[in-house]
């Protein structure tokens, strides 16, 4: 596949930046809808929250990441998993809750993690992941490694009173912590409208002297640009930094919710007029940086990789019994 070189501006990417994004994207929303495949199929239990639609907000936020810089998230995570570098398989194995997962399948959707890559959960009680990161950032600036801790969080989460704890902590104590609200405008069927006095969630940590600001969380490039800047601000020792992702999700909230409280009109429009993948696809196209023959490479690709993920997870054994007693206490 040959990519066509590209003159780099101050604020734009390369061009084998720019196909290593839409890769990235297309990986996450390809593994998303094989989990909501493996869902149907009765292959994966509990709760599953698909991240589809917001694929921008992760892989321009990690493209802007340093070497130590950690994360931590939601229960909506598989994404940010996939951007930090993990193995699809073992993701995958841990949403079927096999041995081969990353919590050994014991974890499923929602809890898993990898200090390999520095990603720390994946959390299933909405906003308490922020302290958690809170506590990662002190971490980073105890430890002195340069690091910057990025916290994920949705914008009904930000009503919750733990996330302003943690800002009042964080500025307090000048941490190095990125705060990242995903807006995707509801919180499980409750439109931010409804749910949080006044709209500009970027703002609300303006009480501890924490700047934030709004991005445009449909686009890749643009979340990267506020990425390299918010965490300029955090490593240079200044505190935390507030992003607000304007996103979007495409499906419910979690993979039980039909999402009536939305129109199909509503859907439909986001996908036609912002979707992440088919923007970045067609600025490719139009700069001349890949043609079609190379965009279909790379879903083959990533849907290869995608399908062995699937395979693997139903091959990988079951937790052997003996799997309840670990993992439970660590002696100190």
């Amino acid at each position: 596949m040959a990519i066509k070189k590209k003159e780099r501006g101050a604020s734009e990417a390369s061009a084998k930046e720019l196909v290593g994004y839409y890769r990235e994207m297309l990986l996450v929303r390809r593994f998303e809808e094989k989990a909501g495949q493996l869902y149907g199929m009765g292959l994966i239990n509990g709760f599953c929250h698909l991240y589809i639609g917001q694929e921008a907000v992760v892989i321009g936020m990690q493209a802007a990441a340093g070497a130590a810089d950690s994360c931590i998230t939601s229960y909506r995570d598989h994404g940010h998993m996939l951007a930090c570098g993990m193995d699809p398989k073992g993701v995958m194995a841990e949403l079927t809750g096999r041995a081969g997962g990353y919590s050994r399948g014991k974890g499923g959707s929602m809890h898993m993690f990898s200090r390999e890559k520095r990603f720390y959960g994946g959390h299933g009680i909405v906003g308490a992941q922020v302290p958690l990161g809170a506590g990662l950032g002190f971490a980073h600036k105890y430890s002195k490694d340069g690091g910057v801790a990025h916290v994920y969080c949705g914008d009904g989460a930000v009503n919750q009173g733990q996330v302003y704890e943690s800002f009042n902590m964080a500025s307090l104590w000048k941490l190095p912590v990125v705060f990242v609200i995903e807006n995707n405008k509801y919180a499980m069927g409750t439109s931010s409208e409804r749910h949080a006095a006044g709209q500009e969630l970027y703002k609300r940590g303006a009480a501890y002297g924490i700047p934030g600001e709004a991005v445009n969380g449909m686009s890749v490039l643009a979340v990267r640009d506020a990425a390299i800047r918010a965490l300029a601000h955090a490593r240079s020792g200044q505190g935390p930094y507030i992003l607000e992702m304007m996103t979007y999700r495409y499906r419910g909230h979690s993979m039980s919710d039909p999402a009536k409280y939305r129109s199909k009109e509503e859907v439909t429009r986001m996908r036609e007029q912002h979707d992440p993948i088919d923007q970045l696809k067609e600025k490719l196209l139009a700069d001349g940086i890949i043609d079609e023959a190379g965009l279909k490479d790379i879903d083959r690709e990533v849907k290869a990789l995608v399908g062995e993920a699937a395979d693997f997870s139903q091959s990988s054994p079951e937790p052997d019994p003996s799997e309840l007693w670990t993992d439970v206490l660590i002696e100190a």
